[in-house]
């Protein structure tokens, strides 16, 4: 495989204010994250960068999956590295409160103005307002799709910075197939921009922030662990086509991909094995395998993938979670006598929101072994994921339920231990 050929970690930009150092000091003091603004701000009305490639047409092209930094078969970032100086005590506070709530969705980026977007991304900002501080969330998991319809920098201040202004926490996430688009006449090479926002070497300032003080998030790729207290993400990029998802060098099939997301996901999983990890274990990917909807539908040849590496691991995840299908759907799979929840959450903001191809009356059995247990191809909203020692629990929260409104529209319960759901 032709490896990326541009430098994986972005040069240095502008470095955020940070506490300064003893003095005589030889070295300056590392820079720290920064979340939201200082001062809360209205919702634009408009877009300062609009989108001007609405005409996006599918591609039929691959193209090559940066190689992660280090190099390591299964990067791995930590809660601790995203949060800093402060990440020490952020961790033992999570662990002290006995339970992680994070929020996670996709497809957010929206080109026909802030409206969809904001509504969403307003009411995950509401629940930073908590009676308890355990419910408050702790980072927010991007599904893919940040940016459309080609994943240029230009777009990053409207679709994320921006809309994300009041979000006081780290987000972070893996990349959908519109942020590693690149057309035929751009320089950039693929996914040059999300690189730079997403996987920088620091915490530092980006041009593409437009001023605000979000610094870049510290990746160390588009695939790797993210290991927080309670549970473990493994995140995979399922590359630029509309459809299908692709993981792999599909058996030779393409020349463009290798084997790498495979041989991490079997040892990100032969690790929770190794270590008797007792968290909950989800794997994130940008296509879903399953989609009942009406333009997309699932990656059959990607699951068969993921299914492989957890056949050699011996271990398979609590559950699933994609975007890229713009609506909330969620199915029960069963493998080897467990159920796995498929979760799809690609309803962040960016319209049309996508229909089912039926009205199904649910729980609808498609099969001896997968259930479309619930939908809703109407409502822009978000998940709420709470994970504790023995559960996790997965919340879908419509927008248009208003933006107090705590009660979610649909809940799975996994129990940890039994794989049992509820």
């Amino acid at each position: 495989m032709t490896k990326h050929t541009s430098s994986h970690h972005p040069k240095k930009k502008h470095h955020p204010k940070s506490g300064g150092s003893k003095s005589g000091a030889s070295d300056p003091p590392a820079p720290q994250p920064v979340f939201a603004q200082p001062t809360p701000s209205p919702d634009p009305t408009g877009f300062k960068n609009p989108v001007t490639d609405q005409s996006f047409a599918e591609l039929a092209n691959l193209e090559p999956v940066p190689e992660p930094a280090g190099g390591a078969v299964e990067p791995v970032l930590t809660l601790a590295q995203i949060y800093g100086a402060a990440g020490a005590a952020k961790t033992s506070a999570i662990q002290a409160a006995g339970q992680i709530v994070f929020h996670a969705v996709g497809d957010t980026g929206s080109v026909e103005g802030p409206s969809t977007q904001s509504l969403v991304a307003d009411k995950m900002v509401a629940d930073f307002t908590e009676d308890s501080p355990a419910d408050v969330p702790s980072f927010f998991y991007h599904l893919g799709d940040v940016v459309y319809y080609f994943g240029e920098a230009a777009y990053y201040y409207d679709q994320f910075y921006e809309p994300y202004r009041s979000y006081p926490a780290p987000i972070l996430g893996i990349p959908g197939n519109h942020d590693g688009v690149v057309y035929a006449s751009d320089p950039a090479p693929t996914l040059a921009a999300y690189l730079a926002n997403f996987c920088a070497a620091e915490p530092v300032l980006t041009p593409d922030a437009g001023g605000l003080v979000r610094t870049a998030m510290i990746q160390p790729g588009v695939y790797y662990t993210f290991d927080a207290p309670f549970v473990r993400i493994l995140g995979v990029y399922s590359n630029v086509l509309e459809d299908p998802g692709v993981i792999s060098d599909e058996d030779g099939a393409n020349t463009v991909l290798d084997n790498r997301q495979i041989a991490f996901l079997t040892a990100a999983l032969e690790r929770v094995k190794s270590e008797n990890y007792t968290g909950a274990v989800l794997i994130a990917v940008h296509h879903p395998p399953f989609s009942g909807d009406s333009t997309h539908g699932g990656s059959p040849e990607m699951l068969a993938d993921i299914d492989s590496a957890c056949t050699a691991a011996g271990v398979w995840p609590h559950a699933v979670i994609s975007g890229h299908v713009h609506n909330y759907e969620r199915f029960s799979r069963t493998v080897n006598s467990i159920q796995i929840p498929y979760i799809i959450a690609g309803c962040g903001g960016h319209t049309p929101l996508s229909t089912m191809r039926s009205t199904f009356r649910t729980p609808y059995q498609i099969d001896s072994t997968l259930t479309l247990e619930s939908y809703d191809d109407t409502d822009f909203g978000y998940l709420r994921i709470v994970v504790n020692a023995t559960t996790l629990t997965i919340e879908f929260h419509p927008e248009a339920d208003g933006g107090v409104t705590k009660t979610p529209d649909d809940t799975v319960t996994v129990n940890l231990a039994t794989r049992a759901l509820s």
